[in-house]
């Protein structure tokens, strides 16, 4: 980390220039001008005007259509990029370049290989990037990491993710591109560190004629012989979004359009006994048995994801080191989606990830 960011300016905000005014860049011009940790100094678009009408007529923070002046301002400390995700590597290496952190739209960039040039210049410098996966920073999943990485689950034997409503078809990348990257992305901030998907089979199907799939399953292989699976669709009637992750201990589900029980977790389940706990008798049939305990639903305390994400982001700067979400969180997410891609091509196959990286 640079000296300036590291105690230079002895506890001063972090200058953060936002890229891009369209969907998500008005999100988090809301939350740097509302921490404590910032001080939003330049909003950049190609439609400049648009950028003034997200400002407000009375906004001290500078509009401009010029990235080279905002990557030349000493002050500029970080940039979020909130572009369409083709322009990621470009924007975002260029800020690497000039020296700031940077905190990138999901998905991190458009292919595996752009985002391993840009994890591998952010590590270079000595530079924070940072996924804003903004699921990962709810207070529902923040809980449910903390269920799955402590062992109070028990060895996670599934998870499954439903993500579906009557979507708005879009015209440059399928359903999976478009829907998947949330259930990924929390399926990589939820597994303990020894737990990782090895192989991903996808299927899907364009019943519209769409030109790309509008519907998609995806079976992902873990590493201890577990399963877990997503389903995205544009196309379906209701909306639905669940997640239910499956222990020896207990099972979780999540129902996020539930708020009055966003949480549930069951103590029930299926028991096997060891042969080394059973008679000689016994052993002719493994016992099999139910567990029905109770279920209890955790009181959550309610706070704004996209805050949350912005706070770690301050910390990770100030405190020189790697965000919850970091660019290899990220490239995690690129490698299932490319190899997903590739598993549609050739009708469901098997197709296996990069292990380790």
């Amino acid at each position: 980390m640079t000296d300036s960011i590291q105690g230079g300016r002895s506890g001063d905000p972090l200058g953060v220039a936002v890229v891009g005014a369209g969907y998500w860049g008005p999100n988090l011009v809301r939350n740097f001008q509302a921490s404590p940790h910032f001080r939003l100094r330049w909003l950049c678009d190609l439609d400049v005007d648009r950028a003034r009408r997200v400002l407000g007529a009375y906004s001290t923070v500078e509009a401009t259509a010029d990235y080279a002046a905002v990557l030349a301002d000493p002050e500029v400390d970080a940039v979020a990029v909130a572009t369409p995700a083709g322009t990621h590597l470009e924007v975002a290496l260029a800020a690497v370049r000039a020296g700031k952190h940077v905190l990138v739209e999901k998905p991190l960039a458009a292919t595996y290989a752009d985002g391993a040039r840009l994890v591998a210049e952010a590590e270079d410098r000595e530079l924070v990037l940072m996924c804003d996966h903004t699921y990962c920073y709810t207070p529902v999943v923040g809980s449910i990491r903390e269920m799955v990485r402590s062992g109070e689950m028990g060895e996670i034997h599934f998870v499954d993710s439903v993500r579906i409503n009557l979507g708005l078809v879009q015209k440059d990348i399928d359903v999976m591109w478009d829907l998947a990257p949330h259930d990924l992305s929390i399926l990589d901030f939820i597994l303990p560190e020894s737990v990782e998907p090895v192989a991903v089979a996808a299927h899907g199907a364009d019943p519209i004629g769409a030109g790309r799939a509008c519907v998609a399953y995806l079976t992902l292989q873990l590493n201890t012989g577990a399963i877990a699976h997503v389903h995205v669709n544009w196309l379906s009637p209701t909306k639905v979004r669940t997640t239910m992750v499956g222990g020896a201990k207990r099972t979780l589900v999540w129902d996020d359009l539930n708020p009055a029980q966003r949480l549930a977790v069951f103590d029930r389940g299926v028991d096997l006994a060891t042969p080394q706990e059973m008679g000689p008798s016994e052993r002719r049939e493994m016992l099999v048995s139910y567990r029905a305990g109770d279920m209890v639903a955790p009181a959550l305390k309610e706070r704004e994801a996209l805050r949350a994400m912005v706070d770690e982001f301050a910390a990770s700067i100030t405190e020189g080191r790697a965000p919850l979400t970091d660019g290899r969180a990220g490239l995690r997410v690129l490698d299932i989606l490319e190899a997903a891609s590739r598993s549609l091509e050739f009708r469901g196959a098997v197709v296996g990830l990069r292990a380790g990286h």
